[in-house]
């Protein structure tokens, strides 16, 4: 893909959790344009079986077909762990998940492969174990899984602090003896929270999909930061004054 005067990116997720990686895309200077559709009539994906996951998303590609947009990001880690090779398949234009991106990103982080790696993600994520596989491949064989199902909830209501979520964490976390040397943040929901699990986890490096993404791009596709203004477009299959409430909020933009 080579730069153009206008590069325009879809961005799917299943809920508000995207929002994330459009926060460091807009932070990138990567795109013109970001077009975001959550699929908030039926968050989360993470509890759903891979046939419904994939026929979700391929209705999400044919929303964004509506769009002359250059690339779509799957920034949700159920979809890039099952949908990825359907959504390739059944588009003109690139697409990408967040799963490769992340594991990356470990592997320009950690110079130790014996590190310690936790795996946070959604029922869904952890189960088709592509983490797992895909970090093995690359020579971390530390690395071990929790599903915190209750962190997608406690995000899409937008209790990124609070007591709500310190119980949360605690409920999920309180067998964890000491800190991962890194945690995959393994749901773009779960960066949203990232201040309180940092807090948790003093010691841990945090990787952070959206960060990921943006170093894949300009790897992958030799993209550099050329634009200083980027517009956004919100929607939603449901609730979408609430999405862009939290979108508002999360990204510091000036309410349209």
């Amino acid at each position: 893909m080579k730069p153009l005067h206008n590069m325009r990116a879809g961005v799917f997720d299943s809920g508000v959790g995207g929002l994330s990686v459009v926060k460091s895309l807009l932070e990138s200077g990567l795109f013109s344009e970001i077009i975001y559709f959550g699929d908030t009539a039926r968050v989360p994906y993470g509890v759903k079986d891979k046939n419904t996951i994939i026929r979700y998303s391929l209705e999400a590609l044919e929303f964004f077909k509506n769009f002359d947009i250059d690339i779509m990001i799957a920034a949700c880690n159920s979809v890039s762990a099952y949908a990825i090779d359907e959504l390739q398949k059944n588009s003109n234009f690139p697409v990408t998940g967040v799963i490769h991106p992340g594991v990356l990103a470990v592997k320009n982080k950690l110079q130790d492969t014996n590190s310690s790696i936790l795996i946070l993600g959604t029922k869904a994520t952890i189960k088709s174990q592509k983490y797992k596989f895909f970090l093995e491949e690359n020579g971390f064989l530390n690395s071990f899984s929790i599903a915190p199902s209750l962190f997608v909830p406690v995000v899409e209501e937008g209790l990124f602090s609070g007591e709500v979520l310190q119980s949360v964490m605690k409920h999920y976390f309180k067998d964890i003896k000491s800190d991962p040397d890194a945690i995959i943040l393994g749901c773009t929901h779960f960066p949203l929270i990232s201040d309180a699990i940092g807090k948790y986890f003093p010691n841990s490096t945090l990787i952070h999909s959206g960060d990921a993404v943006v170093e894949y791009l300009q790897n992958e596709y030799n993209l550099d930061k050329k634009f200083d203004k980027t517009d956004m477009k919100f929607f939603a299959s449901e609730n979408p004054d609430g999405l862009k409430r939290v979108a508002y909020e999360w990204l510091n933009l000036e309410k349209i």
